[in-house]
């Protein structure tokens, strides 16, 4: 029949099966994704060496580090010299100060030596010798103020032990007033410069009482004979 409609013919194209669908890789929940390898980056396989750049730079590193210690050594080295250069300097240099100072000082003892004798000579009877006199007299005061301030002392030995190392022995005489080795007249005055001798004092040195002295000790007295 004309009028009948027959159900729609389908072609062969249309009746084609699905594509399967490609098998997906499936993600279980709580998994980091898979990391996506870069291009051109190489693997290097577990336990291997580090880089031999990493290897350069850490004996760069040692390298430095031991000029570094070598440089450090050597500045304190030089450093310490100096300082016992520069401590050494300082004590020469107050040596030879002082040496200059006591060589000059020296030259000067003499004068007052003479000015000291002098002073005991006089003794003057006129009033203008009394004038002159007192004028000496502060003339002297002002040479041993100087020599105050420089740090001059005369020695004071009379009745002391006798000291090689300040005193000088020039004679030795039996004295019945001082035991042996003790100073019983000064002969020249000594020095001291900030407790360094200046100037030996030429002294005379007691021998005790002598063969002489021991004897009249040990034999009584007439009366005490007498007496027993």
């Amino acid at each position: 029949m004309s009028g009948d409609t027959s159900p729609a013919q389908t072609s062969p194209e249309t009746l084609q099966e699905p594509a399967e669908a490609m098998p997906s890789a499936e993600v279980q929940p709580g998994q980091p994704d898979p990391p996506v390898p870069q291009p051109g980056a190489e693997e290097s396989p577990e336990g291997s060496a580090p880089p031999d750049k990493l290897q350069e730079l850490e004996g760069q590193l040692a390298a430095l580090q031991a000029e570094h210690e070598a440089l450090r050594s050597q500045y304190m080295r030089i450093a310490a010299d100096f300082d016992n250069f520069r401590k050494r300097q300082s004590r020469d240099q107050d040596d030879l100060r002082l040496q200059i100072t006591c060589t000059t000082l020296s030259e000067i003892l003499p004068v007052v030596d003479n000015f000291d004798r002098a002073r005991q000579q006089l003794n003057p009877q006129s009033e203008e010798a009394q004038s002159l006199h007192r004028s000496y007299q502060g003339l002297y005061k002002q040479l041993v103020d100087v020599f105050k301030q420089l740090g001059v002392a005369p020695m004071r030995v009379e009745g002391e032990p006798f000291d090689p190392n300040l005193h000088e022995a020039v004679m030795r005489q039996p004295s019945q007033e001082h035991p042996e080795d003790v100073v019983i007249e000064e002969l020249q005055r000594g020095y001291q410069l900030h407790g360094k001798v200046l100037r030996h004092a030429l002294v005379k040195v007691s021998m005790g009482p002598g063969p002489q002295g021991a004897q009249m000790s040990e034999d009584p007295a007439p009366d005490q004979e007498h007496a027993g």
